[in-house]
Parts: structure tokens; C-alpha cells; sequence
């Protein structure tokens, strides 16, 4: 026998409108507590005493085209390529000063968001904000934008996860978006070696060297094409990802000549791709590795 109500959950009426359910995780959570004085200096702290040296003695970073900073100030957008979780603490460790002391990062709504207590921790530790990343959601881009025109720098992941094999993914439209609203400059920053370290699906931790390459700051105006900006991202992708295997002055000139090798990896059987991924930089597997790219070049 079926229970009616008070024994059982009240049905509410089909003739007035149901209010929205309360929403405390995934896309609408409220991270504006994280951004607050007190929270930024408990972040502050942690980056620098404790996040820095542990990925410092993880990964190694060697550290290039960072003088390209100099002249450009705050807030930027720093578009970085991504396969491994140790890609958003790298990028944090190695960031100077001025970009990282109000730095947020845009993180999987559906993955660092999807419980209320990892919302909580990712929010304080990293100024994470959620993205979601199944479907264009006008919510956190709007965020998204509001931030940098407060004067905070972003970390964005425009491949929307983490590559499973990594070679670059295709590149979406938000950072672009982002950029045509704001007229804020793009940084490019390839990574290389993380995917050795940690990849997707990994779950053990082998320490090695990586390399972080900042591209040169893409500057536009406000309300620039969108696509233009994402083809400007992708050149500049490939350019940094051939340097990064080979040397800044070959990169340059197959840039010049429209002959970069797709960042993307070739068309190929996996086990093909992955014989061709660089491994990392600092012990020199990139470079040997790079020589048996170039029968896949145009």
C-alpha cells in the first residue's frame, strides 16, 4: 500500500512553479570567499612555502621565454596545454610574482567541483573557479571575464581535459572568448614533461624534468574576432611545442614559413604517436626524440 503524505515525501502542486534546488557544488558554487584578503595571503603562503618546493623537487622545471613578461602587465590570460594534474601547480610555481599573487584558475565544474568539500579545498588552495566543460555555460564564462576585469590573471586549459596520450587536443573557444571580451593579452605556455611524471589515469608519481616555454603575449583589442584570436593561440602552440623539441631558432623559422609540426601529434596508430611524444626536456629525450618528428613535417 502505497504511503501518502505525512508519511511520506510531500508531491509538490503541478500549478505553481517548483523553486530552483539549492545549489552548493559543481557549476554555481560561490567562490567568492576564496578571493577574499584573508584567504589570498592563506594561498599566498601555501604556493610559496609548500607547493613551490614540492614541485620544484618533483618536476624540475626548467624555465624559458619568461622575459617576455616584463613589459606586460596585469591581468593576463595564460593559456597553457594540458595532460597531467601536476600541470595547474606547475603552472602556479613558475608564474613571477606580480601574475601569481592574484591568479585565479579555471577548473573542471564537473571534476574539482562535484563534491562540496573538494569545492571547498580546490577553491582556497588554487583560486579555482568552476568551467563547465561538457557544454557552452554562459554562468562561469561570465565569472570568468568579471575576474580579469577585477584585475586577476587566469589559468586556463583551453583543451578542456587532460590529454590522454600527451599530444595537444583541440583547442575551445573559451579562452578566445574571453579575450574578445576583455581585450586582456593572451600568454601562451607550453608545458612539456608532465605526462611523464603523471599521466591521465596514472596514479604513481615518477619524478623527472620538465620544461615550461612562455610564448609571446598575444595582444588585440576588445571585441576582436574570436577566431582569429584562437588561430593566433594554436600558431603560437605550435611554435613553442616545436621549440621545445628542438631550439628556439629552428622553431622560429618553420613558424615563419608556416611549416611548424602540429602540436596535435601525427595521424597515426597509437603506439606510433607514442613513440614520437618528446618525453621531456632537461635530459635531452626531447631533442633525440624530435629528430624521428620530422618525417611526419609538411
Amino acid at each position: 500500500m502505497s504511503r501518502e503524505f505525512p508519511f511520506a515525501k510531500p508531491v509538490w502542486p503541478v500549478q505553481v512553479p517548483a523553486p530552483l534546488p539549492a545549489r552548493s557544488a559543481g557549476i554555481y558554487y560561490d567562490t567568492s570567499w576564496s578571493r577574499s584578503k584573508l584567504a589570498n595571503c592563506t594561498r599566498s603562503a601555501f604556493v610559496d612555502n609548500v607547493l613551490r618546493p614540492a614541485i620544484h623537487l618533483i618536476a624540475r622545471p626548467s624555465i624559458e621565454g619568461v622575459e617576455a613578461l616584463n613589459l606586460l602587465e596585469p591581468p593576463a590570460i595564460f593559456v597553457a596545454n594540458h595532460s597531467s594534474h601536476l600541470d595547474t601547480p606547475l603552472m602556479l610555481s613558475v608564474l613571477p610574482k606580480r601574475f601569481r599573487e592574484k591568479v585565479a584558475v579555471a577548473a573542471a565544474a564537473d571534476y574539482f567541483f562535484d563534491r562540496t568539500w573538494k569545492a571547498h579545498l580546490f577553491s582556497l588552495a588554487l583560486a579555482a573557479i568552476p568551467v563547465e566543460r561538457k557544454r557552452p555555460d554562459r554562468t562561469s564564462a561570465r565569472l570568468a571575464v568579471s575576474l580579469i576585469e577585477d584585475g586577476w590573471n587566469l589559468v586556463i586549459f583551453p583543451e578542456g581535459g587532460r590529454s590522454p596520450d600527451g599530444w595537444m587536443q583541440e583547442i575551445r573557444g573559451g579562452a578566445a572568448y574571453m579575450a574578445e571580451h576583455t581585450g586582456r593579452p593572451l600568454v601562451p605556455v607550453h608545458v612539456d614533461g608532465t605526462y611523464a611524471i603523471m599521466p591521465k589515469g596514472g596514479t604513481k608519481l615518477r619524478p623527472g624534468s620538465t620544461r615550461v616555454t612562455f610564448g609571446r603575449p598575444i595582444s588585440h583589442t576588445a571585441g576582436e574576432n574570436a577566431h582569429r584570436i584562437g588561430k593566433q593561440i594554436y600558431d603560437e602552440f605550435a611554435r613553442l611545442a616545436d621549440e621545445s623539441s628542438s631550439d628556439w631558432w629552428t622553431a622560429t623559422k618553420r613558424a615563419a614559413a608556416g611549416t611548424s609540426p602540429s602540436p596535435r601529434g601525427p595521424e597515426a596508430a597509437a603506439w606510433l604517436r607514442a613513440w614520437n611524444l618528446p618525453s621531456g626536456s632537461g635530459d635531452g629525450a626531447s631533442s633525440r626524440l624530435a629528430r624521428r618528428r620530422s618525417s611526419f613535417e609538411p
